[in-house]
């Protein structure tokens, strides 16, 4: 993660130390929906420590303020958002998706909608400080990346690279990246065929150097100590 962020936030790029930390800390938010809430404990408390260990200063810098917070007022308009992007995403399936789930847990889409595409994957209306924004569709490219780079949720990754391209096809992207053609102009590029390859096999390659990385360190003899 802090190479990441090292990359993030050097010129050329645009985005500053602050902001790219932003960015990297709601991907990681939503990274739960894929990857569940243990990993995206560990990888943001991780960047964190990182970064106050090699003395940056965002740590001290980001945004504090909680903006999901559930409420008697804002639950239905929390309700409405997830609706709007299961329907975007899944479009002409998404009630045939839902009543799918439903036959192994009648509770499951209820959590789904619920819990993930309302209150998480979709981003609250109005202000939130310091926090960043991933839309519509670098939602969609989160999750092909998280689900890449796993195992057996293959139906899951093409439902997502679908979902990428119908929100191109919506022109979601286009007031997501208002007032930067670039950005626009690249994930209309991400979510072509050539696109789509490039992004799952750079998913492919990262994951393979981590995983060679995680082997080697295996492999060493590490006195290890039980923290319980």
């Amino acid at each position: 993660m802090t190479r990441l962020h090292e990359v993030a936030s050097t010129p050329p790029s645009p985005e500053t130390p602050l902001s790219a930390a932003e960015v990297i800390r709601e991907v990681g938010l939503k990274c739960i929906s894929f990857n569940g809430i243990p990993r995206t404990i560990n990888c943001l408390g991780s960047f964190r420590q990182e970064a106050e260990a090699n003395g940056q200063s965002w740590p001290g810098e980001v945004e504090k303020r909680p903006s999901r917070a559930p409420t008697p007022e804002n639950i239905t308009a929390i309700n409405t958002r997830g609706r709007a992007l299961w329907k975007s995403i899944y479009l002409p399936f998404d009630g045939k998706l839902e009543a799918k789930l439903a036959e192994s847990h009648p509770d499951l889409p209820v959590h789904i909608l619920g819990s993930h595409y309302g209150p998480l994957l979709s981003d609250p209306e109005g202000p939130r400080g310091g926090l960043a924004s991933v839309g519509r569709n670098l939602t969609s490219v989160v999750a092909i990346a998280c689900l890449r780079a796993q195992t057996g949720v293959g139906p899951q990754v093409l439902s997502h690279v679908f979902g990428l391209r119908k929100g191109i096809e919506q022109g979601t992207h286009r007031e997501e990246f208002r007032g930067s053609e670039a950005d626009a102009e690249g994930i209309e590029r991400l979510a072509s065929d050539e696109g789509c390859e490039w992004m799952l096999k750079s998913v492919d390659s990262i994951a393979a150097a981590i995983g060679q990385s995680f082997a080697s360190r295996e492999a060493a003899p590490v006195a290890r100590e039980s923290k319980l």
